[in-house]
This record gives C-alpha cells, structure tokens and sequence, in this order.
C-alpha cells in the first residue's frame, strides 16, 4: 500500500516562513505529477502548486513568488518553501500524487492526511 505522510505544518507569525514535507513510501515504481492542495475552513481544496516529472512548476495566483515547490526523487519526497506567509495561508495542507506502484500497470492519485498551517497576523 502506498502511503503520503505530510509534516512540517505548525504556527507561525504572518511574515515567516515554513517548509512542509511530504514522504511517499510503499512498493512504488514511479511517481508521476505531485502537488500541494490547501483546504481553509469553509472552503473548497484548492491547489497551490504542482511538479511535473518533466521538471514543470504551476503556482496559484495567490502564492506566485512567495512558494516553491520541489522534489527529491531519489527520497521520494516532495516540499513546499513558504515564505512571507500571510493569515489567509492558514488551511490543512495536503499533498497529492501520482504513483504508479510495482503491481499496476498504470499511476493512480493518491493523497496525505494533511498537516494544519495557521498563520498568525
């Protein structure tokens, strides 16, 4: 089974900075597009940012120059450098991909269970 473990997530004053994590473990073969999704209270999921397998980043508006995605293939881990952090970055955190494991012959998506970020103003 695969599994996507998030941390990294805390409190932190508007203008700081955190980098969250995220670890895929299981019989993986390759992992295909990642990403980070973020959810406020009552809101929808939104995404924040993705990386291709091919090395392509896309940002949401809202965090364009203040976030950066990347990834440890070798780890097979992916991360979010947040910084300049405002209170409306305040959501669970989750992370997404696409994974292709040693018994199937295609990817499927899989998610983390979230990592809670509350930036305080």
């Amino acid at each position: 089974q695969v599994q996507l473990v998030e941390s990294g997530g805390g409190l932190v004053q508007a203008g700081g900075s955190l980098r969250l994590s995220c670890a895929a473990s299981g019989s993986i073969v390759s992992i295909s597009t990642v990403a980070w999704y973020r959810q406020a209270p009552g809101k929808q999921r939104e995404l924040v940012a993705l990386h291709t397998n091919i090395g392509s980043t896309n940002y949401a508006n809202s965090v364009k120059g203040r976030f950066t995605i990347s990834r440890d293939n070798a780890k097979k881990t992916v991360y979010l450098q947040m910084n300049s952090l405002k209170p409306e970055d305040t959501a669970v955190y989750y992370c997404n991909a696409d994974i292709r494991r040693l018994l199937d012959s295609t990817f499927r998506n899989y998610w983390g269970q979230g990592t809670q970020v509350t930036v305080s103003s």
